[in-house]
């Protein structure tokens, strides 16, 4: 696996990611605090969120399935070959970066470099400001797992049936952690481990300084679904239907609630509340310590797109025929809004300072906000 260390060049405008960071940016598919829960989000709520407009749309000519990241003013996001960078604020292009395949990887963002895989089997680092390539790292199979930054290393898994960490600065690998299966699942990092789900019906928990297992917890089929950790628990879902709740210093199961199909979208956990979608067009608001259903709601054929919460509404897309991105009552599930996309949407949210971004495989990267 051979490290390419490249000086690429700017391939568009120079971006405006000079602008100060914020506590409410939303840097990589879990978000710092490995919810998909942004605490800071006061401008968007229950009571207002029925006035979302489409602030613009970006068209990038192939399917989004991507999840946006958004950091100091910058949308980054992949689309069929591409990554690309966006103005937050206008949609205007500031610049793409063209892998060698398809980009379903969801972009993290730290200290000024970009972070993404590709169906071309690498990962790469780019800059945040021009989208010159830092370093690529090269795996032994697709990378659609979406890399996490913590601690200087960039933890991802590989279809190559890998886990790896890498030193985020360099692309030097650290360890890697062989699995039996193909790991799409993006792992989350928490208190010194990395938790993350395999095609082989396994859930790990590795110590992230060196690879070495932690524990690990069979499910009764493959976990594609990304892990949420929060307040010492574990939630993911599986092939066999199934949300679970782990203890995350163990893997002791807690409980298991069971949807009528695949779970592949990633749990979002907030006031002590599972927020996640399935196969079976549900999302469903589940009572964490015991798995109770508080409500479920029926939007399209599935819910692959991972919800995200903030300030008392659950944002999330859906799949046929539905093709739309919902903002729920989080308390009782109640359409607050929505909007109708050209095609599914299977991007999951983020929710920045009262705007509102995702993709869709209608080819277009879509932001909504309020009126001024």
């Amino acid at each position: 696996m051979a490290l390419l260390v490249l000086a690429g060049s700017s391939l568009g405008q120079k971006s405006n990611s000079l602008l100060p960071s914020t506590l409410a940016d939303w840097t990589e598919l879990h978000r710092t605090n490995m919810e998909r829960w942004n605490l800071y989000e006061h401008k968007l709520n229950i009571h207002n969120v029925g006035g979302l407009q489409l602030k613009w749309s970006y068209f990038t000519n192939r399917i989004v399935d991507s999840s946006p990241a958004v950091a100091k003013g910058v949308v980054y996001v992949g689309s069929g070959f591409s990554v690309y960078a966006l103005n937050a604020e206008t949609g205007a292009l500031l610049w793409s970066y063209p892998t060698g395949g398809t980009v379903f990887s969801s972009p993290a963002v730290a200290n000024g470099v970009v972070y993404v895989g590709s169906n071309d089997n690498y990962l790469y680092a780019l800059d945040a400001s021009t989208g010159a390539v830092r370093w690529r790292r090269g795996t032994g199979g697709i990378v659609s797992s979406s890399p996490v930054v913590s601690n200087g290393t960039v933890y991802f898994g590989s279809d190559d049936q890998y886990v790896y960490a890498l030193n985020a600065s360099t692309g030097h690998k650290k360890w890697s952690h062989k699995t039996n299966g193909a790991v799409v699942s993006s792992p989350a990092v928490v208190n010194g481990v990395v938790y993350v789900g395999s095609q082989d019906s396994r859930v790990y928990a590795l110590r992230a300084s060196n690879g070495t297992e932690v524990w690990t917890y069979t499910a009764n089929a493959f976990v594609q679904s990304s892990l949420a950790v929060s307040n010492g628990k574990v939630y993911f879902g599986s092939g066999d239907f199934n949300v679970y709740e782990l203890d995350a210093s163990s893997g002791a199961p807690i409980w298991t609630y069971a949807t009528a199909y695949t779970v592949f979208s990633s749990p979002a956990v907030a006031n002590s509340i599972v927020y996640v979608g399935s196969e079976d067009g549900n999302l469903y608001a589940l009572r964490r310590g015991n798995g109770t259903k508080l409500w479920s709601v029926a939007m399209g054929e599935g819910v692959y797109s991972s919800p995200a919460v903030a300030n008392g509404v659950v944002y999330v897309g859906s799949q046929n025929p539905d093709f739309k991105v919902y903002a729920l009552n989080v308390k009782t599930g109640a359409t607050l809004w929505s909007y109708t996309t050209g095609n599914v949407v299977d991007s999951s949210p983020a929710v920045v300072d009262g705007t509102v971004y995702i993709g869709s495989e209608d080819g277009y990267v879509y932001a909504f906000g309020l009126k001024n």
